[in-house]
């Protein structure tokens, strides 16, 4: 069991393809934790063991290793680079202290590249950038370094360089001479340390006074330089041949800081912020980051990282502010699949419990003396959907579980229920996503589903105030139904949070404030069904002012159904719109395939934001389109690019769409009420 000081955690993050898992299976080969090393494509990868990494060759959910290096532990947590899986990757971020971003040097910086570095950095992690596949023919390492200081900053710097065979690396921190194809090692090695003693107001003083700083001065600075941003160090891998690797593991050991050196988390309870110190006799508080079922036995195992406190077999363990202790079991340390059971988790480590169904990513867990929540990085909202049909009859509830259990292991696929149609929906981040999900679903649960096409998140709104009035009224022979309202609509704030502003208004008594929450039932039937094409409703504003009740005969059904009367009237005269979701994209593409792209954008009434040039002649195109005009995206661009394209999108806004298409959209959802 190491202690906190002698603990390195890093989060290995990327773009699909750069090379993360193939740069920890060669750590877990350099330093013996493994006798064979493994790779993507022969399926013998420690990382990706799940059927669907192995059928599909990249990562789709985070994975746990460990390795001892230089007398330190090192945890290593790989995570997925295509951007259909980046939730368990953007939830794994606060579990490290340092990020390394890997870029291949045969495709540079690329779309996901960008995104978790930035992601990296304003959760204020230091970054160590990986640039892998150094051996590649035809690549210019110069002009690849000199767009990732002109993407990242100028604070990035060659901690090594590839040697003239391309089978070793060059030390440009120790060394300020030696044989580099790529630049001079000498002046590497200056650029370098000015970046490191930048950190030390008293150090760069002296330097710039022309004293000489001795490498023990500059080693003591080092850790305090990469936390304080002055310097990222650009480390050079060819993982495959395992070149490099044991510089990388040096860098991490050395340099990188320990959770006791790290900046302390915090913990928010309300507006009071707790910070947790790496201290094994603290109290206990850990984030629960990663959540998977073993492929074969469906055992749920939740990795924890502890900022303070011990964890052990025998703790009464709480999650966030439940009352009810658990009973954590063994403590496990996971290498892939595999699970082997340590006494303690101390301050700093990283470890995982199995059998603990309670726990969910992102909650707390504690022995009660700590109180709050963790900050979590946001995840992109799912913007695909499909909806989920059981292939047999009486597999609904199976199908419910084994979902349940997928979207535990990714927050960013999620199920809901169709208040309309009463389907079950399936939402993700893209085609790739859901249907890697539900090849899940089928290979761990046995279990498949029949698919619709995705349907599109619309949502109404009105654009124009008006005033609403229904009485209900009805006579059944015994007691009867009575109920009057007059209420008003406006538009509220675009994208506004809640989506309804609902205020009371009655005086005199016309309506008994005991009806109230009736009507607001009522209202709220209403945005949820719609009005216009059956799309909830949203950004309204709502004034009940008016109304008659009944001594005998009102009762809350009765205002219930004239609320959502009054309701309709009024939105139905206050210039009913459809809003559409639009989506920002980012497009990297071969640069003969701009103007093609460009103009297939425009033509799906998407707006072209800007361009950004990339190495490799390829460039990025970032635009913002309605979601229904690429909801088959994938396969046009792999048309046209000749399969060399990809993209990514997230929701950007609502807006209001076009007259023929909100026609368009209204007709179906008639014609779809007729044959219902």
């Amino acid at each position: 069991m190491a202690a906190t000081g002698d603990i390195r955690n890093v989060v290995l993050l990327g773009h699909g393809g750069s090379g993360k898992t193939s740069l920890a299976e060669a750590i877990l080969h350099k330093t013996g934790a493994v006798s064979r090393l493994g790779g993507v494509d022969d399926k013998t990868s420690v990382c990706d063991y799940y059927d669907e990494e192995k059928e599909h060759q990249h990562s789709i959910l985070s994975a746990l290793v460990h390795v001892e290096h230089a007398g330190k532990l090192i945890n290593l947590i790989d995570t997925p680079g295509y951007p259909d899986f980046t939730g368990p990757a953007i939830t794994s971020i606060p579990a490290a202290e340092t990020a390394i971003v890997v870029i291949s040097a045969t495709a540079g910086i690329e779309t996901n590249t960008r995104k978790m570095f930035q992601l990296a950095r304003d959760a204020n992690k230091p970054v160590i950038v990986v640039i892998n596949k150094m051996a590649a023919d035809n690549v210019d390492m110069g002009e690849l370094v000199k767009t990732v200081q002109d993407t990242f900053g100028a604070q990035c710097r060659c901690a090594n360089l590839p040697g003239g065979d391309k089978a070793s690396v060059v030390d440009c921190i120790a060394n300020d001479s030696g044989d580099s194809p790529l630049m001079d090692v000498g002046q590497a090695h200056t650029d370098l340390i000015e970046s490191v003693i930048e950190a030390d107001d008293a150090l760069m003083e002296r330097y710039l006074g022309g004293e000489e700083i001795s490498a023990d001065e500059v080693a003591s600075v080092f850790v305090k330089a990469l936390q304080s941003g002055t310097l990222m160090p650009i480390v050079f891998t060819e993982a495959r041949q395992e070149v490099g690797v044991k510089e990388l593991l040096d860098l991490i050991a050395k340099c990188s800081p320990s959770p006791a050196e790290a900046t302390p988390t915090q913990l928010i309870d309300g507006e009071t912020a707790t910070e947790l110190k790496a201290d094994a006799g603290g109290p206990l508080a850990g984030l629960v980051f990663r959540v998977a079922f073993d492929p074969k036995s469906n055992m749920k195992y939740s990795a924890i990282r502890i900022f303070s406190g011990t964890l052990k077999s025998d703790t009464n363990l709480m999650h966030n502010d439940e009352k009810k202790g658990l009973r954590p079991g063994h403590i496990l340390k996971e290498q892939g699949s595999e699970h082997g059971e340590i006494p303690a988790g101390v301050a700093g480590d990283i470890v995982t419990l199995a059998k603990v169904d309670e726990l969910k990513v992102g909650d707390l867990v504690h022995d009660g003396r700590v109180a709050g929540k963790f900050t979590m990085p946001p995840v992109p909202a799912p913007m695909f959907s499909l909806a989920l049909e059981p292939a047999s009859r009486g597999d609904e509830q199976k199908i419910g579980g084994a979902l349940e259990k997928l979207c535990e292991e990714d927050l960013c696929f999620r199920i809901s229920r169709d208040a309309q149609t009463k389907e079950l929906v399936a939402n993700g981040l893209g085609e790739l996503h859901l249907r890697v999900m539900l090849e899940k679903m089928e290979s761990r649960f046995k279990l498949t589903v029949n698919t619709k096409e995705p349907k599109i998140p619309y949502r109404e709104t009105i654009t124009g105030k008006a005033e609403g009035h229904y009485r209900h009224k009805k006579q059944t022979g015994g007691a009867g139904q009575f109920g009057e309202v007059y209420l008003r609509v406006e538009p509220a704030e675009r994208n506004s949070d809640p989506p309804l502003e609902f205020s009371w208004d009655i005086y005199g008594g016309t309506i008994p404030g005991q009806f109230e929450p009736a009507i607001l039932k009522g209202v709220n039937d209403v945005m949820q069904s719609g009005v216009v094409a059956g799309y909830p409703l949203q950004d309204i504003k709502v004034s009940i002012y008016d109304g008659k009740h009944h001594p005998v005969d009102s009762k809350e059904v009765a205002f219930r159904a004239a609320g959502k009367g009054a309701f309709i009237d009024a939105v139905q005269k206050a210039k009913p719109a459809l809003l559409e979701p639009i989506v920002d994209m980012e497009v990297t593409i071969p640069a003969d395939n701009v103007g093609d792209i460009t103009g297939d954008l425009s033509s799906k009434r998407g707006r072209v934001m800007g361009q950004e040039m990339l190495p490799g002649n390829f460039i990025v195109i970032k635009a913002q389109v309605p979601l229904a005009e690429v909801t088959q995206y994938t396969g046009q661009l792999k048309s046209v690019t000749g399969g060399r394209g990809s993209y990514s999108m997230a929701l950007s806004h609502y807006e209001p769409v076009p007259p023929n298409v909100q026609q368009q959209i209204v007709a179906a959802h008639k014609k779809a009420q007729e044959t219902e």
